[in-house]
């Protein structure tokens, strides 16, 4: 059935969730229905991604529930927390791939349906007895979450005008990463109310979120056919230097956030155990870093719009290496208060950052293809997936060095001066690539 929205010319039409005719950048579109559309789509789009990252980072969370009578090690649970991060990183790029093949709106069915296997698992199999290998399966499946995030943005990219991007790409992103802060919430109260011996609850509890977030996607979201034919996008978008240098700089922004997310709990249970006898009062402060990394992130987009995403960036990875610095000074003196305030501020800096790369992505791209803005934009919705999964995989590369340090030297020390040099690279290669005054270069913004 095809139904006409009421307005001015031009008239937006809608064939069974399907537009075939979609220009964001025509004013008279946007005002007479546009607008509405891409908001609509917009909300229920950070509503099933945010339930992805919930479920993602569901093992940050679960491993505070993992005492003596599951035998797993320190060593062992930054293991558990590595794995979904990996799957969910290896699995961006598909779920990019999926938008066009499937349709924005039609993916997010799947993906949001996807969910229910990590959830269902985790809530009746995780108790006493189980085997560690078993653990590791399930973490693994929770990798499922993060390739919401890509197809969400890929699919949000087109909606929106370049003008408003940074801005759209900010809500949608952090309304999706505020799943991280909100499920060490539930962890928080299920510790409160039924205690560590109830893993499977935190797990549960997210069961008919699930099923409603389906639904919603289902009954409210619209396929964008022009997207649907950009299949080979991302064979272009590969061939594209900048594509790698803002994958290389996303690992530094998103790559910090989820890493940290995933691990903070567990660094703080390891790195002051003496403070903390219950994990209630380690779960008590894990969540404030995750929420406001994730409220702040669209400011970082709307930084982004306003200064140049290059500049906001810039500075962004400085401080980011600032506030480790002052993490690493607060882990060698044992300063609780001042840990706490430096890791804080890194998933601050971290969520500035997600918004200011990710709007230097499309202005990329409008400026390398100033002539073809079709072209620039089915590549900069395949880069967006690209930059994605490479940054998520930085979440993995985090959790592996505080492994490794801990394995190595009993502390983290050594995980954070790898950081600092990271950091410090991704300063050097936005100045050199995007704002040095120099006449070879393709692209400044």
């Amino acid at each position: 059935m095809t139904t006409t929205l009421p307005a001015a010319r031009p008239t937006l039409t809608v064939r069974g969730h399907w537009i075939d005719d979609w220009r964001p950048e025509d004013a008279d579109f946007w005002r007479s229905g546009g607008a509405r559309v891409a908001r609509r789509n917009l909300i229920f789009s950070v509503l099933s991604e945010h339930i992805g990252f919930s479920v993602w980072t569901l093992w940050s969370v679960l491993v505070l529930f993992l005492g003596p009578a599951y035998g797993v090690d320190p060593a062992g649970k930054f293991l558990l927390t590595a794995l979904p991060a990996l799957l969910g990183a290896a699995l961006r790029v598909p779920y990019s791939l999926a938008v066009a093949s499937f349709g924005g709106r039609n993916w997010t069915i799947i993906s949001a349906a996807l969910l229910l296997v990590p959830s269902v698992t985790a809530a009746f199999l995780i108790r006493p007895g189980v085997s560690y290998s078993t653990l590791l399966v399930l973490a693994a499946l929770a990798g499922v979450g993060g390739g919401n995030f890509a197809s969400s943005m890929t699919n949000i990219n087109a909606f929106y005008p370049h003008r408003l991007k940074g801005w759209a790409l900010g809500v949608n992103a952090g309304g999706g990463n505020l799943g991280v802060a909100v499920v060490q919430l539930v962890g928080l109260f299920v510790l409160a109310t039924l205690g560590a011996g109830h893993p499977g609850a935190v797990a549960g509890i997210y069961i008919p979120l699930i099923v409603l977030a389906t639904l919603a996607a289902a009954g409210y979201m619209d396929n964008l056919s022009q997207v649907r034919n950009e299949k080979r996008a991302m064979r272009d978008a590969s061939r594209q230097a900048h594509t790698w240098i803002m994958s290389l700089l996303y690992i530094g922004t998103f790559g910090s956030f989820i890493g940290f997310g995933f691990a903070f709990g567990q660094v703080l249970q390891v790195q002051f155990h003496a403070q903390f006898g219950t994990p209630i009062k380690v779960a008590y402060l894990t969540f404030l870093g995750p929420l406001l990394g994730s409220l702040i992130r669209p400011v970082g987009g709307a930084l982004a719009d306003r200064f140049g995403g290059a500049r906001v960036t810039f500075v962004t990875f400085i401080a980011l290496a600032g506030g480790t610095a002052v993490v690493l000074l607060a882990a060698q003196r044992h300063s609780l208060p001042l840990y706490l305030v430096g890791f804080i501020a890194l998933f601050v800096l971290s969520g500035i950052g997600n918004g200011s790369t990710y709007k230097m992505i499309p202005s990329i791209f409008k400026a390398r293809f100033r002539d073809d803005e079709r072209a620039a934009d089915r590549i900069t919705g395949a880069v967006i997936g690209i930059a994605g999964a490479v940054g998520a995989f930085g979440g993995v590369l985090v959790n592996l060095a505080f492994r490794q340090s801990f394995l190595s030297t009993g502390n983290a020390n050594a995980a954070y001066l790898a950081f600092i040099g990271f950091y410090a690279l991704c300063v050097l290669v936005t100045w050199v690539v995007y704002l040095r005054s120099t006449d070879r270069r393709e692209v400044r913004i």
